[in-house]
């Protein structure tokens, strides 16, 4: 196989949320020399993701140093902040968020609003990276599965997700899974119990939570409802050819009889077992998250500074879900973007690799420890929200909200 050289300075590894606001803010700082790489065959052919909750402070942030809060607002949901949590028989026990600005977008609204900001020829559609290595040159070479390969990039920003590729060039951590899956689902307004779910589920999100299990909905931006279903099961069990493999139609019916078996959710309220019976579109989620090792600087399995490379996102820090994912990577987008412009600002012969790779340092140095926070945030929720009660994650919220009080009392310090 040939190696092309690179025709960029900057290969960006996924066009999702984070190196999608990545490529915009290089735009914003004038960088134009570089190239987003996607695995998937064009804008419309990966419809798949939920809902996000953009904040202030992280993620609407990176957007309004994107030039792109106005485009934001327009799709936003503000009236879908609103978070409520129930017991297992569907009492209602806690509402928070009315009004909270943090509005909800659905991912792909997102993407979109993000693509559309990027020059068309930038994003190389239909490039799923299967390899990283370091050439003899010390450069990354990048293997497509397309069967291209290209060398001689300064900088590989892996924002490749939960499974980067580019992730082993800088630490050896793999994924754990958690132990715990979400079966989620769909019911759209053509559905005949979509009514009777509006009237339970009602805007912005729920969660019912008790007995180990959990029961999240979704408001989504079609008017849809969005049902996350998660508690322990064997890791393999959803795999290709698993027990309950959902590409299987026969497998997803057995599906729906084992989440109404009374070892999960057959001794919920029934409003929530209707629920499960009408819900459509059945896919996996099993939650990973990689361990505080994979970021922690020295030991076999820790991250280790490697010229022209460097992860944000999911791929530099994926933890179980937090409330922060999108906002955290969005983050990280905006401070390497700042730092690479300081690299683009300096004189020709300034901007020497040496020079470019102290920049990413620094970004790491900040983005380490925030990364490292975030786990160990993810794990303490995934415990609570998993609980035999509602109890504690009503407790752990409530504490939230306290918080942000006293932020306020305080002036925001």
């Amino acid at each position: 196989m040939t190696i092309q050289e690179a025709t960029a300075e900057i290969a960006i590894i996924g066009a999702g949320p984070c190196g999608l606001t990545f490529a915009r803010l290089l735009e914003q700082h004038g960088m134009t020399d570089y190239a987003v790489y996607e695995r998937d065959a064009g804008r419309t052919a990966n419809r798949a993701g939920g809902s996000l909750d953009l904040r202030p402070g992280s993620g609407q942030r990176a957007l309004e140093e994107a030039g792109l809060i106005d485009e934001f607002k327009r799709l936003a949901r503000y009236e879908d902040t609103v978070f409520t949590i129930y017991d297992t028989k569907g009492k209602e026990h806690l509402r928070l968020g009315e009004g909270r600005d943090a509005p909800e977008i659905d991912r792909l609204q997102l993407q979109e609003i993000l693509l559309d900001s990027v020059p068309e020829d930038k994003v190389r559609w239909g490039h799923a990276l299967v390899d990283a290595q370091l050439g003899s040159d010390g450069r990354p070479v990048l293997t497509f599965g397309n069967g291209v390969k290209v060398s001689g990039f300064k900088l590989v920003v892996g924002t490749d997700g939960a499974w980067s590729k580019v992730r082993p060039l800088i630490t050896p951590s793999k994924p754990v899974y958690t132990g715990r899956t979400y079966f989620e689902t769909r019911i759209q307004p053509t559905n005949p119990l979509y009514e009777s779910a509006i009237s339970l589920l009602g805007r912005g999100s729920t969660s019912a939570v008790g007995d180990n299990h959990i029961l999240l909905s979704q408001k989504q931006g079609d008017a849809s409802y969005r049902l996350y279903l998660g508690f322990q099961m064997p890791e393999h069990i959803l795999r290709q050819g698993g027990q309950y493999d959902l590409s299987d139609a026969d497998k997803v019916e057995a599906a729906r009889s084992m989440l109404l078996d009374d070892k999960h959710y057959g001794t919920w309220a029934e409003s929530y077992k209707q629920l499960i019976r009408h819900a459509t579109d059945f896919r996996g989620w099993s939650l990973y998250s990689l361990p505080a090792a994979g970021l922690s600087e020295g030991g076999e399995q820790g991250w280790k500074a490697v010229s022209g490379v460097t992860l944000a996102g999911d791929a530099a820090h994926l933890t179980p879900p937090n409330g922060e994912g999108v906002n955290l990577a969005m983050t990280d987008a905006l401070d390497l973007a700042g730092r690479i412009s300081r690299w683009t600002g300096l004189s020709e012969g300034e901007r020497t690799q040496d020079a470019l790779d102290a920049v990413v340092r620094e970004y790491e140095a900040i983005m380490l420890p925030r990364g490292l926070k975030s786990i160990s945030k993810g794990h303490m929720m995934t415990d609570i929200m998993f609980a035999e009660s509602h109890e504690p994650f009503v407790k752990l919220l409530k504490s939230f909200i306290q918080m942000e009080g006293k932020k306020e009392t305080d002036g925001g310090s």
